[in-house]
Formats: structure tokens, sequence, C-alpha cells
């Protein structure tokens, strides 16, 4: 797994890197390539995670010690991978819907002595490069083809899950456009929903790239507390970890060439400094489309990584390789994802929180709790 480069001989990772990349890595005192290593020896804190995925927060919690005691998955094809790779206690594959609906006294009572509830509800409906308010209120399935369910009311009944468990802390995830324009709305329910079951909270846009992860990846994170000791407005969560740029760590053996004829003969049009494809294809067609044909450039932080990667290496002109994808979104090298195929590949790391960014919240809580041991 990713390690801190204390843990890691010096001297080896001189001889792996060039010098310049070592340099950056040192800078952001982590190590987001090759060497893989074990857990650290769990601290005692647990965790259960609601809307698992692929594990991407189950991965951040157990890099910073925690016991990630189980997990709930609606989709049964993704469980799988989940399964996988963190073999959890506990596994509900189920609408987190119906897991509220269990009797307290049929689940383990481990899950009510929590110390993090942790939850990224599906924020599709939120995005900014989405239909938004066209699709509040109405029921989506997902490809994998899990029942229908409305999507922008999970934010309430994951916090109807915290009343129920009642851990010390809850941890909520979602999108950065979760704050923007009418959306706001929400944000304000989901403190009085925080308000109404006895927590407190607050919220923060954190950024990956200031996070030491390899992509623009910006989420805000909802941190609540039932306990009265700890005040929020003194909680650090500024990162000022430094830019890892995707020439650092991208694979030197170029990407996956682009098939598509359209494609190659629309970025024929493609000048260095376009953010994507959008202007190549109105000096080719006349109209403005393929903004979600990312440019990624040796000298910058790669934009954020979808679950529907489109992104186009601009020093070879090809689409991201495994290797490419799986570096930006720091998993692991080893991680098991069922399948060799790039968009499976890609559609588990881009639907996955960065485990890097949860590794540095828990960091950040994991004083607070360790009092409470």
């Amino acid at each position: 797994m990713f390690v801190d480069y204390q843990d890691l001989n010096q001297k080896v990772l001189k001889e792996l890197y060039p010098y310049k990349k070592y340099l950056n890595l040192i800078k952001n005192n982590i190590h987001p390539l090759y060497l893989n290593k074990d857990y650290p020896k769990t601290n005692g804190l647990k965790v259960f995670s609601c809307f698992a995925c692929g594990g991407g927060s189950t991965m951040g919690y157990k890099l910073a010690g925690y016991d990630v005691i189980g997990d709930l998955e609606i989709d049964k094809r993704m469980n799988k991978i989940y399964l996988a790779n963190h073999n959890p206690k506990y596994n509900f594959v189920m609408d987190i819907r119906d897991f509220n609906n269990i009797p307290n006294s049929e689940l383990p009572k481990e899950l009510f002595e929590l110390d993090i509830l942790d939850g990224s509800p599906p924020c599709t409906t939120f995005s900014r490069a989405g239909l938004r308010e066209k699709t509040w209120g109405k029921k989506k399935k997902f490809r994998e083809g899990q029942k229908e369910q409305t999507l922008d009311d999970l934010s309430f009944v994951f916090i109807d899950t915290a009343k129920k468990l009642q851990p010390k802390f809850v941890v909520m995830e979602n999108v950065e456009g979760l704050t923007k324009g009418n959306a706001w709305g929400y944000v304000q329910k989901i403190y009085k929903h925080f308000n109404d079951i006895g927590y407190k909270v607050k919220h923060w846009l954190l950024k990956g790239e200031q996070m030491g992860v390899p992509q623009k990846r910006h989420r805000v994170f909802f941190i609540a507390t039932r306990l009265d000791e700890v005040d929020l407005e003194k909680l650090d969560m500024s990162f000022i970890y430094n830019p890892i740029e995707f020439g650092i760590i991208k694979s030197q053996d170029g990407g996956r060439p682009i098939e598509s004829q359209g494609l190659n003969e629309m970025l024929k049009y493609a000048k260095k400094g376009d953010r994507n494809l959008e202007n190549a294809c109105f000096k080719l067609r006349g109209r403005c489309s393929f903004f979600n044909y990312c440019f990624i450039y040796d000298d910058q932080v790669a934009p954020t990584m979808t679950a529907h990667c489109n992104n186009i290496r601009w020093d070879n002109k090809s689409f991201l390789s495994k290797h490419d994808i799986i570096c930006m979104s720091t998993f692991p090298q080893d991680y098991n994802f069922l399948t060799d195929n790039i968009d499976g590949i890609s559609y588990v790391c881009g639907m996955s929180v960065p485990p890097l960014m949860i590794k540095r919240i828990a960091e950040r809580l994991k004083p607070y709790l360790m009092k409470e041991k």
C-alpha cells in the first residue's frame, strides 16, 4: 500500500527514480508509485463505510491505522471487488434505506461502537458536469443494474444511519458542485438534519492536489460529531503538500492508443495549452463539444479522474494507461480490480475517493478519538 517516505529506504528510492522525481516526492512525504507495504498496525479505532464502492475510503482509513470493520454497498458487482480487496468482518449488500430499517437488535453490537461512520452518497445529481436540478427528486439506475433510487436525498438517508448507529464522528463526502448555485439549499438542510439528531457539523472544500494526490480532485467533506469536547471550528483541515505533476507519476511506456479516426483528426487542430478538445472540435466541426476530453500535461497536475476516463496525454496523444489511472487515484499497485479492462479500472477509481485524501482527514481526527480510548 502507499506509505510515508520515512518508512522507506532513501538510498533505494534515489536509485529507482530520477533526481527531480525523487525530490518532488520527498517534498510531499508520500510514495504514490510502486513500492507496497502492509497497512500499519491497527490503533483500535473502528470505522464502518457506507456507499463503499471499491474501497477508496477504506484504504485511506487503513493507511491511518484504523480498523474498517464493515461496509455497505448496493452494487453487487462493486461489492465483489470490495470483498476481494478488503475482506470486511461485516458486509451488507443492500440499499441504505433497507439497512436503516433493520431492527437494531439484529445488527452486530460493534456497529453501535463506531469511532467513525464514513459515507460518500452518490453525487452525480450535484455534479456541475451533469444535469443537476433536472435530476433532483428523480430515480436513477447505475450501469451495473441495481434497483432504481433517488440520489439527491441519500445524504439525508445517510444522516439517518448516523442517528441509528450513533458513531462518535461522521465523515460524509460529496462533489464540489453541492455547494454551488441552487444546490446550496441542500447544504443548509444537511446542517439542520445533523443538528436535529444531536450532532455538530462543519464542512470543508478540500483539494486533492494540496493533499498529495496527483490530480485536481476537489471534494466537499462534512465532518460531524456528537462529542461535546470537540470544537469543529478549531479542527485543522488545511493541507499544504506540494503539487505532484503528471510527469512524475506517468508510465514511461506511454498510454493507450486512440483508435478513433475522428478523435485523431480532431487532435490535429489542438494546440498546446488547450484545456480540452472543445476548441479543436469547433475548428474542425464548427460546434463546441468534446469538453470532457481533457488534456494532461507533464508539467501540470492532472485534471479530475472521472469514472468515464477520457483524459488525453499531451505528450504522445494517447489515453491514460492502467498505471496512470492507478497512480493518479493513489490506489495501491496490487489492487485487484477483478478485470484488466481499462474502462472497468477507471470506473472503480473514478467512483472512489482517493485513499490519500481520506488518510489525511483520518490522521487529523485521530488525536480526538484516541483521547476516548
